[in-house]
């Protein structure tokens, strides 16, 4: 099922719905830790399950000889195959991410491609983050530098127009895929504002997105904020709140970092108080969670999306208080 009937459905039966995010294995690992951690969190009746996409990485390694073999490698292949998979296996919708990072506009084409042919309907389209030691993101040969590119590619296969070498060829097939893509309710890093931001944002919209999952927050209010601006720019699609517990003290740093969110006083307060006691830190940011999600699902969202980051036990308590 589409995620924008998904998300309907749930809105009009006043139930908030579950959902949660994977990556892929690494690669030489098999499927079988990604089916155990949908077989442990399959009993709260997910709506969906998003599969993360790893742009590639600079590898070096030292031949033999001495001399230095150095390549662009993917820790973290099969995305499209793993979302295919748990589709067959699971009967779940599988909604699989597709970046612009390190790609081209005629790879994604192809990937789109094998996207349909294996009836996926549902993409998350993300710019993706620029590899380690660039100043900033710069897009592949032939490839997007903005996420609201990638969406009018989508769009355009949907109607039939190809970009690659068959374009201009009349359309004997089109698409069908629902597209999500991502806000922020802190403002993303390199916005030069959050009017900015949510300007960017409306023109992914208006390209064709038909709901947002926004990156992880701590803060409610933030969220609420978000939407309000969000709704008063002209942006009426769907908005899903992404969810993570904090569980670890190294995380109070780590997660402002890595994700450009912040840490309430009264939850930072709390973690350093008892940052010699791991279980005591992990509860305290369950606690928090879990009455995050309490206050949405008393707002009506229709559904959470969590993000557990290949730790799947660090959402079970939420989601076995709440779902």
């Amino acid at each position: 099922m589409k995620i924008p009937e998904i998300l309907k459905q749930a809105g009009q039966s006043g139930r908030t719905r579950f959902a949660f995010e994977i990556l892929p294995p690494l690669k030489g690992d098999g499927a079988g830790p990604i089916y155990r951690s949908i077989d442990e969190l399959r009993e709260f009746d997910p709506a969906y399950v998003n599969i993360t996409c790893h742009r590639e990485t600079l590898r070096q390694s030292i031949r033999s000889d001495g001399s230095a073999d150095i390549h662009l490698e993917r820790r973290r292949p099969g995305t499209v195959g793993i979302a295919a998979a748990i589709e067959r296996k699971y009967g779940i919708s599988a909604v699989p991410h597709l970046i612009c990072a390190g790609e081209s506009k005629y790879s994604i084409e192809d990937q789109l491609i094998d996207m349909d042919f294996l009836g996926l309907e549902n993409l998350l389209v993300l710019r993706g983050d620029a590899l380690p030691g660039e100043t900033g993101f710069r897009p592949a040969e032939n490839g997007w530098l903005h996420a609201v590119d990638l969406v009018r590619q989508v769009m355009a296969m949907n109607q039939g127009i190809l970009t690659g070498s068959e374009a201009g060829k009349p359309a004997t097939h089109h698409t069908c895929f629902a597209v999500g893509v991502a806000g922020y309710p802190e403002t993303h890093a390199e916005a030069t504002s959050p009017e900015d931001d949510i300007a960017h944002l409306k023109a992914k919209v208006d390209a064709g997105a038909e709901y947002i999952v926004t990156q992880l927050f701590y803060d409610n209010g933030k969220f609420f904020d978000f939407t309000a601006r969000c709704r008063a720019a002209g942006i009426g699609v769907p908005i899903i709140p992404g969810i993570k517990p904090l569980t670890k003290f190294n995380q109070l740093k780590k997660l402002p970092e890595t994700f450009a969110c912040s840490i309430p006083r009264e939850l930072e307060r709390e973690v350093t108080a008892h940052q010699a006691d791991e279980r005591a830190v992990r509860q305290i940011g369950i606690e928090w969670c879990t009455a995050q999600c309490r206050e949405l699902i008393a707002a009506g969202i229709p559904v959470l999306h969590f993000f557990p980051n290949g730790h799947p036990a660090d959402i079970l308590p939420v989601a076995r208080e709440l779902f």
